[in-house]
Order: C-alpha cells, then sequence, then structure tokens
C-alpha cells in the first residue's frame, strides 16, 4: 500500500512519450493506490488509458497541472517493482520510451478500451423544452426513457442510419442528452453453462426410474437422460453429479436442444454457470527418460559452471539431446520452489518439444505465445501471477511475464534471428534480455544450441559465460552423410530436370523405395520470386515498395512480402505487350509441383507461411507427416527448427548459394547455422542420414566447414574478418533509419542527423547515411546510418543518452516535425 501524505503518482502509459506522466492521487483513492496497480486515467482531451504506477511522491509536476486518477483497477498489482525496473532498463538500453516497452508488455487483455455512451441529461427538461425536437432525436429520447445508456452503435440501430454523430451533436447542444465515455476490461473469463440432474433426482434410485416411466414414448428426452448417465455414473459415485457436465457436450451427438429445456422446465435437469480456465488441466504423463552418460557429464559440468558464472553455454550437436538435459535442470529449480522460464523461437515451430514438456509437467507448465488469443494470454499471465503456473515455455514476448522468483531462464536455440524484434519498439533481442532479466532475479541463464551465435561462442572462449559440450548424439543415432551436388555441371550435360539434380532425385527415389520420407529446404516461399517479360526485361514491381512482386501460382496473383500489396498476374507484359511473360526463380510452391511431376506416386506436402497461417496449420502438417501421411515435405526455415522425425533419411536443400549470398556481415554465420540446422533433421534414429546440397559453387569453403562439422575453425576465419572491419563482437552496432513520404526531406533529415551524431564526443564510427537496401517501403523513404561503439558501457550510455537528446531537437524543427526516426540497438 502507498506511504501514508504522498499525493501525486508517476503513471507509466502505454504511448510513445519519453518519461512517466504524473498524476493527483484523489483522497478516496489514497489506500489503493499501490506500485505496479493499473489505473485509468485521462491522457489529452479525450483519452481515456491504462496505466502502470511507477512511483508515488509529493511533487506535482511544473509543466502542467496534475490530472486525478480516475480509478483503480488492481487489489493486488498486476505488475511487480522487478518488471518495472527491466523495462526501466529496457527503455534505456535500445533507446525507445517506457512506455513503448510497457505496451509491448501487458497482454492487450490487461489494457483498457473506452467507449462513448450517451445518456439522457437529468436537468432536462422535455415538456417544457427551449427547442424543439426532430422525429429522429425523440426517437432516440423515447428510446433513454426505457435504457440508462446507448452506445453509438444502440443509437444508429434505432434509427437506422449509418452515422449518427449529426443527430447527436444536435440532441447535445440542445442540452438533452450527455455524452461520456464508458470504460470496459477487454479480458472476460470464459463462462461455462453446465447441467446436472437435480439432486433429489439423481440421490434416489426409486425417483430417477419414476422419471424413466414419465418419459416413456419420449425418445430425444430419454436419449439426453441416457447419455447424461453415460458420462456421469450418478449411482457409483454421487459426487460426480455435482460438477455436471457442459451443455455443449451433452448435445453435441445431435440430441435436440428443446428436448434438454423440457427436461429442465420439468425439474429433471437444472442448468447452472461456471468459470473456466481457457488453458486446458494436463496431468503428468510419463516420468523423464534416463540421462546418457554424457548427458549426465553435461548437467554436472553445468552445475559446476553455475556456482560462478550467470551464464552457461551449452553447445550440442543436433539431436545430442539438449531436452532431456533441460528436463532435469527445470525439475530440480522447481523443486527447490523457484520459477522457470524456457524461451523458444517460434512456438508454432516448436510443437514436439512443447507436447514433451507436457507430458512431464503438466499444469505446473504454461505456454505464452503469438497464436494465443488476447483472454489466453491474460489467463497465462494471471496464471503466473497466483503461482499456478511455476514454469512457462513461451516465445520472446514471455521475458515480460510478472515472474517474481526466477530461478533459471533456458534459451534454446539461442542464435535463432527470431529472438529479435524488428517493429514495433521495444525492438530487443530475447537472449541478451533474458540474461539482464535472470540478472535482476540473480536467477541463472542456460543457452543452448547446435551452432552458437558468434557473440554467444566469442563470451564462451573469453570465459564471460561458462562452456559444456555434447559431442555426440542420443541413443546409436548417427550423424547425416553430407552430398554436394553440382547445378553448373549437371546443366552443361543436361542431367537437370525441374531445377533438380540426378544425385537429389536418385537419394529421393531411394528414400521412397524404403518407404523413408525426405525434406526439402528452400529459403524462399511462393511459386518463384518474380515474374519477367522475356522481350523487354520487365518485372512487377510493388507500387508501395522498392521490390518486385513474389508470383504466388495457387491464388493466381502476384504480392509484396513488405506491405501485403498484391495484383492478378497479367496476361501480357504491361510494358511492350509480349505474351512471352516466364517465372523466375523457385520459391516452396514451385519445388512442390516440380516434385510431383518427377515423383508421381509420392504424397506431397508444404509448410510456410502460406500454408500454416491458421492456429492448427503447422500441427496438422506435423501430425501428417509423423503418421506417414507425407513421404515429401518442402518448406522454409519452418522445417529447420526442433524437428524429430524417425523415418526422414534425406534432406535436401534446394538452392546452397541462395543462403550465402545476402548483403550482411552474418551471412556466413547464418548460412552454417541454417544448413547445420537443416541437415539435423536427417537420420536421428539407427538409419545414417544423407543430406544433398544443391549448388553451383562446391568449392565455397562453408560447404567444406559444414560437411566437417568444424564450427570453431569456420568462427575463428570470420572473427579474423569482423576484427579488421569492426563488426560485433567487436563492437556494438546501432543502426538508425530515417523515413519520410518525401524523399528529399527524408535524405535532408538523415543528414542533419549525421552531422550531429558526428559531434558527441565517443569513440565511435559513424557510417551512412545511405539509401537503404530497399529505398521505399509502403510510400515511406529509407535512409540508413550505421554507427560502430566501443563496447564499454560508459561509451554506449553517453551515446545514447546525446542521441535522444538530437533526436527530441531534430523532432521539434517544423521541416522534420513528421519525420519518423528508428533506433534499432544490435540490429540482426
Amino acid at each position: 500500500m502507498m506511504e501514508s501524505g504522498k499525493n501525486f503518482a508517476d503513471i507509466i502509459l502505454p504511448v510513445p512519450i519519453p518519461r512517466m506522466f504524473t498524476y493527483k492521487i484523489p483522497k478516496n483513492l489514497a489506500s489503493e493506490i499501490q506500485i505496479g496497480a493499473r489505473v485509468i486515467v485521462q491522457f489529452g482531451r479525450k483519452k481515456i488509458l491504462t496505466g502502470i504506477i511507477g512511483k508515488v511522491h509529493n511533487k506535482p509536476p511544473q509543466a502542467y497541472d496534475a490530472k486525478p486518477i480516475l480509478e483503480v483497477l488492481d487489489d493486488q498489482p498486476s505488475v511487480n517493482p522487478l518488471q518495472i525496473r527491466f523495462w526501466v532498463w529496457m527503455a534505456s538500453y535500445y533507446c525507445c520510451h517506457i512506455g513503448e516497452v510497457m505496451h509491448a508488455a501487458l497482454p492487450s487483455g490487461l489494457r483498457l478500451s473506452s467507449e462513448s455512451k450517451v445518456q439522457a441529461n437529468p436537468n432536462f427538461d422535455r415538456e417544457n423544452a427551449a427547442y424543439p425536437m426532430d422525429e429522429r432525436e425523440d426517437k432516440i429520447l423515447d428510446a433513454l426513457e426505457n435504457q440508462a445508456e446507448l452506445s453509438y452503435e444502440d443509437c444508429e440501430k434505432i434509427l437506422g442510419v449509418k452515422t449518427i454523430h449529426p443527430i447527436l451533436k444536435s440532441l447535445v447542444a440542445k442540452e438533452a442528452v450527455l455524452i461520456f465515455e464508458k470504460v470496459q476490461e477487454k479480458y472476460s473469463p470464459k463462462i461455462e453453462t453446465r447441467v446436472r440432474i437435480k439432486a433429489e433426482i439423481a440421490s434416489d434410485k426409486k425417483a430417477l426410474e419414476a422419471v424413466f416411466e414419465g418419459l416413456a414414448g419420449k425418445a430425444k428426452q430419454e436419449s439426453i437422460l441416457l447419455k447424461y448417465l453415460r458420462d456421469v455414473p450418478v449411482f457409483k459415485n454421487i459426487k460426480l453429479n455435482e460438477k455436471g457436465v457442459d451443455k455443449a457436450t451433452l448435445l453435441e451427438e445431435g440430441d435436440s436442444e428443446s428436448s434438454l429445456k423440457t427436461l429442465i422446465k420439468n425439474g429433471v435437469f437444472e442448468s447452472f454457470k461456471v468459470v473456466v480456465n481457457r488453458i486446458e488441466e494436463m496431468e503428468p504423463e510419463k516420468e523423464p527418460a534416463k540421462l546418457s552418460d554424457s548427458q549426465e557429464q553435461a548437467v554436472a559440468e553445468i552445475h559446476q559452471h553455475f556456482e560462478e558464472k550467470q551464464c552457461v553455454l551449452l553447445h550440442g550437436i543436433t539431436g545430442s539431446g539438449k531436452t532431456e538435459i533441460y528436463i532435469r535442470l527445470i525439475q530440480e529449480i522447481l523443486e527447490s520452489g523457484s520459477q522457470v522460464l524456457m524461451l523458444l523461437p517460434e512456438i508454432a515451430l516448436t510443437t514436439q518439444i512443447v507436447s514433451r514438456l507436457q507430458q512431464v509437467f503438466g499444469s505446473k507448465m504454461g505456454v505464452y505465445h503469438s497464436k494465443y488469443s488476447d483472454n489466453e494470454r491474460v489467463e497465462v499471465w494471471n496464471g503466473v501471477l497466483s503461482g499456478r503456473f511455476s514454469f512457462v515455455v513461451g516465445v520472446r514476448s514471455s521475458i515480460f511475464l510478472p515472474f517474481d522468483s526466477l530461478g533459471l531462464i533456458i534459451v534454446d536455440e539461442e542464435h535463432e534471428s527470431s529472438f529479435k524484434q524488428f517493429d514495433p519498439a521495444p525492438r530487443f533481442q530475447a537472449r541478451d534480455s533474458a540474461i539482464m532479466l535472470a540478472y535482476f532475479h540473480q536467477a541463472k541463464t542456460l543457452l543452448g544450441s547446435a551452432t552458437p551465435s558468434f557473440e554467444s561462442y566469442f563470451n564462451a572462449l573469453h570465459e564471460k559465460y561458462g562452456y559444456v559440450q555434447l559431442h555426440q548424439r542420443y541413443g546409436e543415432a548417427q550423424l547425416p552423410q553430407y552430398n554436394l551436388a553440382n547445378l553448373s555441371a549437371d546443366r552443361k550435360k543436361n542431367l537437370l530436370k525441374l531445377d533438380s539434380t540426378r544425385l537429389m532425385r536418385e537419394k529421393i527415389q531411394d528414400a521412397l523405395s524404403k518407404n523413408e520420407q525426405v525434406l526439402i529446404f528452400q529459403n524462399r516461399r511462393g511459386y518463384s520470386p518474380y515474374i519477367q517479360c522475356e522481350d523487354c526485361g520487365w518485372t512487377g514491381q510493388c507500387v508501395q515498395c522498392d521490390v518486385s512482386l513474389t508470383y504466388h501460382q495457387f491464388a493466381e496473383e502476384m504480392r509484396c512480402h513488405y506491405c501485403g500489396y498484391k495484383e492478378k498476374v497479367p496476361s501480357s507484359c504491361p510494358a511492350c505487350g509480349s505474351t512471352q511473360l516466364s517465372t523466375m526463380g523457385m520459391g516452396t510452391e514451385r519445388i512442390e509441383e516440380s516434385l510431383s511431376m518427377l515423383f508421381p506416386e509420392a504424397r506431397m506436402g508444404r509448410m510456410d507461411l502460406d500454408t500454416t497461417r491458421n492456429k492448427y496449420g503447422y500441427q496438422r502438417l506435423l501430425e501428417e507427416f509423423g503418421a506417414g501421411q507425407i513421404d515429401i515435405l518442402v518448406g522454409t526455415q519452418m522445417i529447420t527448427k526442433g524437428l524429430d522425425f524417425g523415418r526422414v533419411t534425406v534432406v535436401g536443400i534446394w538452392d546452397g548459394d541462395r543462403i550465402l549470398n545476402f548483403p550482411d556481415f552474418r551471412a556466413g554465420e547464418r548460412a552454417y547455422q541454417q544448413i547445420t540446422q537443416v541437415a539435423g533433421r536427417a537420420g536421428r534414429r539407427a538409419t545414417q542420414g544423407e543430406v544433398i546440397i544443391q549448388t553451383r559453387n562446391p568449392e565455397n569453403d562453408i560447404f567444406e566447414k559444414v560437411i566437417k562439422g568444424d564450427y570453431y575453425e569456420f568462427f575463428r576465419q570470420e572473427m579474423m574478418e569482423r576484427k579488421k572491419f569492426y563488426y560485433p563482437p567487436y563492437v556494438k552496432l546501432v543502426k538508425i533509419t530515417t523515413r519520410h513520404s518525401d524523399f528529399k526531406t527524408t535524405e535532408k533529415a538523415a543528414n542533419a542527423l549525421h552531422r550531429e551524431m558526428a559531434q558527441i564526443p565517443v569513440k565511435k564510427i559513424v557510417l551512412g547515411p545511405e539509401k537503404a537496401l530497399i529505398g521505399r517501403i509502403k510510400n515511406q523513404y529509407q535512409f540508413e546510418s550505421m554507427i560502430k561503439l566501443d563496447r564499454s558501457g560508459t561509451t554506449q550510455t553517453s551515446f545514447k543518452e546525446r542521441l535522444a537528446e538530437i533526436l527530441e531537437e531534430l523532432q521539434s524543427r517544423p521541416e522534420f516535425r513528421s519525420v519518423r526516426w528508428i533506433v534499432d540497438v544490435d540490429p540482426s
């Protein structure tokens, strides 16, 4: 509770303003004020917002009159002081506002929505009104005599009009009605209607027999009663009747709802409502697997490192059984009474690991991810607050959950780029933020990967992190055998068929003949990257972005993967009128079509963003593949993550060169990681797997390092380059993007920022501003500046503080008021 005598509260608001806003604490709410509690406040002239109390004090604001807090929403705080401390750090480190962090952290179901309502003015005398009412105004006033309040939508329905504002404006002017903001919480508990047999009948066999006699000839009613008794054997255990059954479940076999209503009306059944959890209760189904000697050794080494270090890197090759090690450590922490958070790059892509963990931990475990509804997310949030979930598996946003006693954070596949948030702010790296969160909780962090990020490996080699290795696969599984298939050589010999080499076709055919499964990886969805005119070279371009449109054959359209713009495929070239339009390059959709022609007997599946959009799309594909209903599965990077199927013996990488040729200093690192990860899906049981990489350049050094599994040598070579040209981990990167709808304004603003940044007196290199690789997105031109900062903490803090001042000053200039600057710290 609030200390007595405090009159003001600083409120964190979910808006991009640089600081907290101060509000007055009304006397009637003083006893309810607590740090971390949600409150309703007015912001600006009309906005009603949900804020979080960040601080209470006695200092009135100097620049404005403090408005009063309107209402306190929580008996117990929704956010704890450790979370607020974490938010403050995140806003400072990632150069954004604390309100933006709060907006990202709090599930939208815990934020409030406000809706305008209309009520009759109690001081209005309708009989002696100064102004006459027209027919429509009278209808509204008639409705308000029967109802205390109406929404705008109600008023539109009453009058049958599309816009009600002019009529309400007239009623307000005549002082006949008042308009006010009614604030509603978005979260609503799930209510289930249940039915049960009346207690006096359920407890008496003779009474029940009499009911059956009375239902003679009424087959529909009798069917419902029999079904209920089948599901709820009341004579074996009368207490079962108290819970009853869900009304929808009772009627799901096609029984008549009117028959059930009759049974309720005649006093046989009674209906009642209960609040139920959206998150299913699960009992643990099995004990965790016994650890092998090498896994036991790894656990012992992790414990040893944790005695001295906050963070440990577990470098285990694909299929080495890292999940079993995680389970052992999670059990130990839960038994000690602390909480555990496990971060995965994308829950939908790691369905198998989640179900394995649920089998061991049951209802102690909560799952938190983007496919959950707002209400489901609130229930997980409240479950962590109440102690229902002491272990949570989640995506990057789960670092914001209200933990109060974390003992361990596990970041699985820590190298994954999807741990980085791109838009909107805060543009945080979940792995790095998790290490900081663990520090605030005095907890430990375990990073796991078969191909660690260079930053983590660098920290392990320099003994900032502990380092544990797992060299061998779990059980009898062997590492796969790699084969390089030369696209150029096959093209010259006329051996190329539908962009597949002879070696690729032979290996796929061999696997299919043995009733084994095949995974094909291509880092591009759609049918083909673009359509081109063979005569004049025209390609379809997005009207809002500087990129070509991707051809999607299934929908017969060309789409922009940046802004969503789409258009139908033209029948002739819009530039020269030629009908010679060709598809260039290969997307997953086209590869699926090619393989269907080459292997007509094989059952095909495709896994990319287009086929997994709905909540269960990914799960359905995995179930079909796991059940052996798909022989060849074609996919994007989705198939590189966490899949474990015993019958997959061949993995094909359709275009190894596409992974390598990317204008980014991390291109080599990413290529090594992606090829190793997708190869790791092959031969995870007794049969050795095979990996076929199609390439025009088989001599590339990266392929040699992947095949040898020589991660350290590859890392050493890359580090020499990075040190020479000042790239992470030797420096800290900050990328600033300047955006505006006018090219000249964008360029001018980017140059003005560059001049100011060059003056900041810290050790740094400022590159740019350059027109961005994609110079226009959604009709906004883009210029980028890259700053390479010395790694020392004081350099970073000084630079970021001065940068915030520069951006505030530039934004205040009339010419740059509508320019947008996006600061990205540690860009991926």
